[in-house]
């Protein structure tokens, strides 16, 4: 299936239902306290990754991310950064100003942003930890890119995917990614049943008992 419409199935679900996904097939993803910056857009896309670190030699350097900004050709990236310095910034406006000319999706850092009003003025997505303003120069560095990395305690690989919505963010490795939005899929149907079932006065104790979710299992074996 192509990467096209693998996204536009993510995209049509929530973060919600993709870790309820992951969870059903043992899998890690779901990360906690990744959550827009301003009041963006959900994003789905896939990871292009950065590692970046502290800065502990005074020669100037290239700034963080513009190398890997610079080389990307396809319109369906997301930023993935980790590696950031607390209460450091690692994402400013005219990254995002760079990152929007290139079509890139959004971006999430495991830490923090700068300028999130300059983001929020071009509609440029932005998640992370929080707001700073506390300039990267001369105190975070790039150290690699388009490796695995950790995201919030979550091992993110170049072109996993990503879903971030107002719940925070959710990884999906790219070897599991058919499987994963099939199973969203089916459950997402069944929690809308269930929504269904409470609203025509059915008891909400017997709808989420746990033999409902069980049997979400149970279709999936079959």
């Amino acid at each position: 299936m192509s990467h096209n419409n693998l996204l536009e199935r993510l995209a049509a679900l929530d973060t919600n239902t993709v870790s309820d996904a992951l969870d059903f097939l043992g899998l890690s993803g779901a990360t906690v306290g990744l959550r827009p910056l301003w009041n963006c857009p959900k994003i789905v896309g896939r990871a292009s990754t950065v590692l970046l670190g502290r800065k502990t030699e005074s020669a100037p350097t290239l700034h963080l991310i513009t190398p890997v900004v610079e080389k990307i050709t396809t319109d369906d990236r997301v930023l993935v950064l980790a590696g950031g310095v607390e209460g450091i910034s690692c994402w400013g406006d005219i990254l995002a100003n760079a990152a929007l000319g290139k079509k890139v999706r959004g971006t999430v850092i495991d830490g923090f942003s700068r300028d999130i009003d300059g983001s929020a003025s071009i509609g440029y997505p932005v998640y992370g930890r929080g707001v700073t303003m506390i300039s990267a120069r001369n105190r975070v560095i790039q150290i690699d890119a388009a490796i695995t990395i950790n995201v919030a305690g979550v091992d993110v690989s170049e072109d996993d995917y990503v879903i971030a919505d107002n719940c925070g963010t959710v990884f999906v490795p790219q070897a599991h990614i058919e499987e994963v939005i099939g199973l969203g899929e089916r459950i997402h149907h069944r929690q809308e049943g269930m929504v269904e079932a409470v609203r025509g006065g059915r008891s909400v104790a017997e709808v989420m008992h746990d033999t409902q979710f069980e049997a979400i299992k149970v279709e999936h074996s079959r």
